[in-house]
């Protein structure tokens, strides 16, 4: 409908400077919006006031000439006005709206799709954290967000790819080795010192009665390296199944698992030092290897080998990022936890200093979880251990409440969670508060199949004409916004506003319902509200299904 009035407002202008009531041929886009207050009409636009230095008029002079070359074929308009210094206002019939109806019936579940992506490669990488401990509540958050930005991509035709980038090398993974074998010797009796710096966790002690199980004492006989390394391995890929049991869960499933070690391992780390040294972007100062980082916009260079041979985090970081792109992406998406702000410009530096485009490389940065408990902060520590990890808070409010729940603020804000507010049952609770209007339009077409003996939701002309009433419309132009907002949602990587519109269109439904009944004594008028609310019930589906929340047919 919006691109309808566009379409007319360009016609009219182009028209007015044919018949010479505009004096230049040279129009701005057309910006169209919905005014707050319905009075001021169905959309709105100040083109003629964006159009006056051009046309060397006034406002209000422009949106007159418009109006007056403005032919509508379609008869889709009730009224236009002018407002102000030159805002021009649309008002619509009632029926301008049915056609949404249609389109939602016929399309269904591909309702709101598009082809923005044009089949664009895509790999979004989220999560990946550390495997030296369970996922917290803050790692949920960034679950929820890729999973659904995945998800959307890849409706508005993006060829997407979800990628896990398993951090399984350097200091950390060594610190959780060390840790378990700390614990497997406190398994036989031996006294031991447990530094600060280890993993505090209860789940250390566990794994490392596994180990105990596993090895025996054989590992109190070997090479303390040795056996540390092995305690790490072990821990890590008992961890990494845990946080993938979690994740599977929490209705997250990756298309690929990608190791760090493997980079190391194929010499693709050292291989890019080596281009870089030949490119002489990397130079050596007090014994150890710094990027030229400062060369591509970073604030500073970095270094990428220590003067004790070790490579850096960032060294790896480097490879991982030149794969993405020899691996054909056409974009890559990295979501990361908002301390990592100060990375943005060294990767971004690395991936212009390989020879790719850096636009090509977005990052969407995920603000914490306050996970609350009737208002009271719970503290959540990896280190410490005193944390609530996904796997409890899924396991107390379901992975439904969850995901909306972290979707309901902008990924750049940070979230409160509510634990207690997650499990309620009321319209309080936002996910229930959407969920339930699938639920309860599944219960009326099962009670018109009972009491009035509808199978079928069918297209009536005469039913549809029926809806005439303000809030029938108000539902019609809220479910017509649906592709808008999807598509938004994907250019500016945003799968929060879906919450805001679903929420929205619930609050019509939730109005609608409390005034009119669906199903009334008069047939045609209920069969035309029927096809009103199930269409309803189709766009609530597939917003849902978008944020990876079900669609219950009762609850």
């Amino acid at each position: 409908m919006k691109q309808k009035i566009k379409d007319l407002i360009i016609r009219a202008a182009k028209s007015a400077f044919d018949k010479g009531s505009l004096p230049s041929n040279k129009f701005s886009d057309v910006e169209l919006e919905e005014p707050k207050a319905e009075a001021h009409g169905d959309y709105s636009t100040n083109i003629a006031m964006v159009m006056a230095s051009t046309q060397k008029m006034a406002p209000r002079k422009i949106a007159e000439a418009i109006l007056t070359h403005l032919d509508d074929p379609d008869n889709i308009l009730e009224n236009t006005r002018i407002a102000g210094p030159g805002f021009i206002n649309f008002f619509l019939k009632g029926a301008s709206w049915l056609p949404v109806l249609s389109k939602v019936h016929e399309e269904e579940s591909k309702f709101g799709a598009c082809d923005l992506g044009r089949g664009k490669k895509i790999q979004v990488e989220f999560v990946s954290a550390n495997p030296t401990g369970p996922l917290h509540v803050g790692h949920g958050r960034g679950a929820a967000v890729g999973d659904s930005l995945a998800r959307i991509l890849s409706f508005c035709g993006y060829d997407v790819t979800k990628e896990y980038y398993v951090n399984d090398s350097g200091r950390q993974i060594k610190t959780l080795g060390l840790s378990v074998f700390l614990r497997y010797k406190e398994c036989w009796k031996e006294d031991i010192e447990f530094p600060e710096e280890c993993y505090q966790g209860e789940y250390i002690r566990d794994i490392a009665k596994q180990v105990k199980e596993e090895k025996g004492k054989d590992l109190l006989g070997k090479d303390q390296e040795e056996a540390i390394l092995y305690c790490a391995r072990f821990a890590s890929s008992k961890i990494l199944g845990g946080i993938k049991k979690d994740l599977d869960s929490f209705g997250v499933k990756f298309d690929n698992w990608y190791s760090e070690q493997t980079l190391y391992d194929s010499g693709k780390v050292d291989s890019v030092i080596d281009n870089f040294k030949e490119k002489r972007i990397i130079y050596r100062k007090d014994g150890a290897l710094w990027f030229k980082t400062s060369d591509f916009g970073d604030e500073k260079d970095r270094v990428v080998k220590r003067s004790n041979g070790l490579t850096t985090y960032f060294a790896s970081d480097i490879a991982y990022h030149q794969d993405k792109f020899d691996r054909g992406f056409d974009e890559v998406v990295d979501i990361w936890g908002a301390d990592h702000h100060g990375y943005i410009p060294r990767i971004a530096a690395s991936i212009e200093a390989s020879g790719f485009d850096k636009d090509r490389f977005k990052v969407t940065l995920i603000q914490l979880v306050n996970l609350l408990r009737d208002g009271v902060p719970v503290a959540m520590s990896t280190r410490s251990g005193t944390f609530d990890t996904l796997q409890e808070v899924i396991g107390e409010v379901d992975k439904d409440a969850a995901r909306f729940i972290f979707l309901t603020r902008h990924h750049e804000s940070p979230l409160d969670f509510d634990l207690e507010l997650a499990k309620k049952k009321t319209n309080d609770n936002p996910v229930y508060y959407v969920q339930y209007v699938h639920a309860r339009i599944s219960s009326i077409l099962r009670k018109a199949e009972k009491e009035k003996g509808i199978k079928d939701v069918t297209r009536d002309e005469k039913a549809l004409l029926m809806l005439k009433e303000p809030e029938d419309i108000r539902l019609m132009k809220n479910m017509s916004r649906f592709p808008e907002v999807v598509v938004n949602c994907a250019r500016f990587m945003e799968p929060h506003r879906l919450t805001f519109y679903l929420m929205g269109l619930a609050s019509s439904f939730h109005t609608y319902y409390n005034k009119h009944k669906v199903l009334t004594d008069d047939i045609v008028l209920t069969q035309g509200r029927l096809y009103l609310v199930l269409a309803v019930q189709k766009v609530i589906k597939n917003g849902l299904f978008l944020l990876g929340v079900s669609a219950p047919e009762k609850m």
